[in-house]
C-alpha cells in the first residue's frame, strides 16, 4: 500500500497515514511557467495497491491535479488506484433540474473513469445517487460516527434535544441521526428563492425551549443554517448548534455565522479550512481515523460495513 496527496488537503493526508503507521508517498507537484500543472511520482508504484488523497473543492486545479495523479499512477503500472476524496466537489448538480445545464457530478465521474481509477472512496455526498452514475467499485462513508461520539462528549443528550433539518433534503441525514440518538425531530419546509437564496415557509416540529441540533451535509454559504437558526429562535428554542460534514464557508458565511444566534458551529476536516475562515463558535472534529480504517479495509479486501455500527 502506497498513500499519496494532492494539495486541496494535506494536513487531512497527514493524519490519515500517521493512524495508518506509514509515511506518505512522495509525488512532485508543480507548476509550468504558464500555470499548466505538473506531476510525478517519487517513488516506484510498479504492482502497489495506491491511494490518492484528494477533495476536489474549487479552485478546479484541484480536480485537475487528481485527475493526472491518477493518470500518472496508471501508467505508471499500479496495481490498482483508489481515489480518496473526502469532500465530492461539483457534486450538487446531479441531475438536469432545467434547461441548458449540466450533470457537473456526472461529468467528475466520467473524467475520473476516463483516466483508469480503480475505486473511489468519498464521505457525505451532497446526494448519494451519485454512486450510481459509475461501474467503478464505490465507498461511501458517512461522518455520523465522529459526530456521534463528539454529541455524546459534550452531554447534551436529553428529552429537551431536538434535531432539525434545515431543509428537505437534509431530512433522511437528520431523521438518522434523531432515531440514532433517541431524540426528538423537526423539519424545515425551504423556499428557494434563486441561486444562494432562500426563505423558510414552514417549521414542522415542538421547538419551544429546546435544545436544537442543527443538521447538514455542507455549510456553503451558510444562508441556509442561519434563516433556520432564526426559525428556531422565533419558535422559542433555547439554543442552536449546527453540526456539518464539510465547512465550505464562501463569501462572509464566517461572519454570518458569528452574528447569528447560533452557539457554535461543529464540522469536520474534509476540506482544510484556511486560518482566515475560522471564527470562534467553530469548531473542527477530524475523520482521519475513519478514513485511515476504510484504506486498511480497502487494502485488506474487507467489507468496509463495520465501520457503520455505532
Amino acid at each position: 500500500m502506497k498513500v499519496f496527496s494532492g494539495s486541496s488537503n494535506r494536513p487531512l493526508a497527514r493524519e490519515i497515514v500517521d493512524h495508518l503507521g506509514i509515511d506518505l508517498g512522495k509525488v512532485a507537484i508543480s507548476r509550468f511557467s504558464d500555470g499548466e500543472i505538473w506531476i510525478k511520482y517519487e517513488e516506484n508504484i510498479r504492482g502497489e495497491d495506491v491511494f490518492v488523497i484528494q477533495s476536489t473543492n474549487p479552485p478546479a486545479e484541484n480536480i485537475l491535479e487528481l485527475i493526472l495523479m491518477i493518470d500518472a499512477a496508471v501508467r505508471a503500472s499500479a496495481d490498482r488506484v483508489t481515489v480518496v476524496i473526502p469532500y465530492y466537489g461539483y457534486g450538487r448538480q446531479d441531475r438536469k433540474d432545467q434547461p441548458r445545464v449540466p450533470i457537473s457530478a456526472r461529468v467528475m465521474m466520467d473524467m475520473m473513469n476516463s483516466v483508469g481509477v480503480g475505486r473511489i472512496l468519498t464521505m457525505d455526498l451532497h446526494s448519494s445517487q451519485i454512486q450510481g452514475f459509475t461501474n467503478t467499485p464505490f465507498d461511501h462513508l458517512y461522518a455520523k460516527q465522529v459526530i456521534f461520539e463528539r454529541l455524546r462528549q459534550m452531554d447534551i443528550l436529553s428529552d429537551k434535544t431536538v434535531i432539525l433539518s434545515p431543509d428537505v433534503g437534509s431530512a433522511p441525514m437528520a431523521q438518522s441521526f434523531a432515531r440514532h440518538l433517541g431524540v426528538s425531530f423537526a423539519l424545515i419546509d425551504k423556499r428557494r428563492t434563486g441561486h444562494h437564496m432562500s426563505e423558510v415557509a414552514n417549521l414542522i416540529g415542538d421547538l419551544k425551549d429546546k435544545l436544537v441540533i442543527l443538521i447538514d451535509d455542507m455549510i456553503d454559504t451558510a444562508g441556509t443554517v442561519i434563516n433556520a437558526a432564526k426559525a428556531a429562535e422565533e419558535n422559542g428554542a433555547q439554543s442552536v448548534m449546527v453540526f456539518a460534514t464539510h465547512g465550505i464557508f464562501s463569501g462572509e458565511a464566517n461572519k454570518k455565522l458569528m452574528n447569528s444566534y447560533i452557539d457554535k458551529v461543529i464540522v469536520t476536516n474534509t476540506l482544510d479550512i484556511p486560518e482566515e475562515l475560522k471564527f470562534e463558535k467553530l469548531e473542527i472534529i477530524s475523520v482521519a481515523k475513519l478514513f485511515s480504517n476504510a484504506i486498511q479495509c480497502i487494502y485488506n479486501g474487507e467489507s468496509i460495513s463495520a465501520l457503520f455500527e455505532f
